[in-house]
């Protein structure tokens, strides 16, 4: 049972109306966020006209701002934005779906305006307008546009597509447009690629950048932009029409090669139930000129041998693909579709291959995640010389997690990091060095015996007599 002081809805509508109004008045002074809240409660209350009305009042003044958004007012935007896009859904569409269709698209098409002034980089401002067009999707359904009002205004929404604010918006409105409307889109959509870009006379060409192979021209621009709006749109056309062929065709041979897109064309063939094309696809993929396949290409490939009911060949490619690179997340999957008792000794095999890997961090730091200490610890102990002390990011949660039941091995990785931090003289490293030095005194209480490594006090008479005058080190264990 909860406290009658717990903030919950219970616990405040016990304080009345009048005081929670009050509430919300001193809450809400010096907030401009909390009382355009306030305000647009209010006049949802009084009716989806006034909502509206206060709505489109917000999304003028959002998109007249020139002022720049910094990081710090990033989170009111947001929360902004956020208020909008909920007040249309919830306040606006249930009684007029209509006029929350036509706002809906105004709060779409104001991203323009607000990635000129705003920094995106973790992507939280992109993500309320991709939501916002989900929720045009569904707005669309019970607004029942006509189908040609609805083709026009995707096909102005591609054209203003340059913050990708649009995409997958063919596929939200799907529904919406139907059959008819899908066909009507190809149709336009076919058209604007068979019309090419004007160019102008030699004389007029506008010279917009320079690239490698000398000046780029506004026509050259227009016309590569063209190109990349019709490939997407086509290609999400395609998948809203259920049409593979077509988005194949929008994949030239060398495309196709590369493994991400080997691995889109394979699920959709997967889930047309072409699953022997869906193999040739995958396969044909150059993951040769990659370091290594992306996870999104390993994982159709998976798909595709499971729906063959080829799974030994399934089983032996996560085999496989933990022996590139000591990925945990397939040796688990290995291991789990293992008869009883046969994962134990697999199991087995891999910890030893792991110890084994030619890069003894990458072994190490799998051993520690898996986690399998007891085999961390001995891999510690045979490759100590491979064990590179620079790579503390690694290191210290390897001593950190082999502390309490492995303080020898322990001990000789904070040393790695010390002997680096010291021998290289890394001065912004020495007070970690210096707590190390402090953990490895601490280690030493539990050591009974070195098997043949120097003792703490023995490295210690080391340090010093190599280390003397580095005061910088010293002076953080005085």
């Amino acid at each position: 049972m909860s406290s009658k002081t717990t903030l919950n809805a219970k616990n405040l509508e016990a304080l009345g109306a009048e005081r929670l109004a009050e509430l919300l008045i001193e809450i809400s002074t010096g907030s401009a966020l909390a009382k355009r809240r306030l305000r647009l409660e209010l006049a949802g209350a009084q009716s989806p006209d006034d909502a509206g009305r206060a709505v489109a009042k917000r999304l003028i003044s959002i998109t007249r701002s020139r002022s720049t958004i910094s990081w710090k007012s990033r989170k009111t935007l947001v929360l902004d934005l956020q208020t909008q896009l909920e007040a249309i859904r919830d306040q606006i569409a249930p009684a007029d779906p209509a006029q929350a269709l036509d706002l809906m698209w105004r709060f779409l098409h104001l991203a323009s305006s607000v990635f000129d002034r705003c920094d995106d980089r973790t992507g939280t401002v992109i993500g309320v307008f991709q939501q916002a067009s989900a929720v045009l999707g569904q707005i669309a359904v019970a607004a029942g546009t006509p189908t040609k009002g609805l083709v026009d205004a995707v096909i102005y929404a591609l054209a203003d597509n340059g913050h990708g604010q649009f995409d997958g918006l063919i596929g939200h409105l799907a529904p919406a447009l139907g059959v008819a409307g899908l066909a009507q889109l190809k149709a336009r959509l076919d058209a604007m690629a068979a019309t090419p870009v004007p160019i102008p006379p030699r004389a007029a060409w506008k010279a917009v950048g320079y690239g490698i192979a000398g000046s780029v021209y506004a026509h050259q621009v227009q016309d590569r932009a063209k190109d990349s709006m019709l490939r997407m749109a086509l290609k999400e056309l395609a998948d809203a029409m259920g049409d593979v062929e077509a988005f194949v065709s929008q994949h030239d041979n060398a495309a196709r090669r590369q493994p991400q897109i080997a691995a889109e064309i394979a699920q959709r063939l997967l889930a047309a139930n072409r699953a022997e094309e869906a193999l040739a696809a995958i396969d044909s993929a150059d993951v040769h000129a990659h370091a290594w396949a992306p996870d999104e290409w390993i994982a159709a490939r998976l798909q595709v041998l499971e729906a063959l009911g080829r799974t030994k060949d399934a089983q032996a490619f996560r085999l496989a693909c933990f022996h590139r690179n000591l990925s945990p997340v397939y040796l688990r999957a290995y291991l789990q579709r293992l008869p009883d008792f046969e994962d134990i000794e697999a199991e087995d095999r891999a910890m030893a291959y792991a110890m084994a890997y030619p890069a003894a961090l990458q072994g190490l730091a799998f051993l520690i995640a898996w986690p399998a200490p007891d085999h961390a610890a001995r891999l510690i102990l045979s490759r100590l010389a491979e064990v590179d002390g620079n790579h503390y990011e690694i290191l210290s949660v390897v001593a950190e997690a082999l502390s309490q039941n492995h303080p020898l091995a322990a001990t000789l990785v904070l040393r790695a990091m010390i002997d680096f931090a010291l021998n290289a003289g890394r001065a912004g490293r020495y007070p970690h060095a210096a707590r190390h030095l402090q953990e490895c005194a601490v280690l030493a209480q539990q050591i009974a015996d070195y098997g043949g490594h120097e003792t703490h006090a023995a490295y210690v008479v080391g340090l010093r007599r190599d280390h003397a005058r580095k005061a910088g080190f010293w002076g953080h264990l005085a």
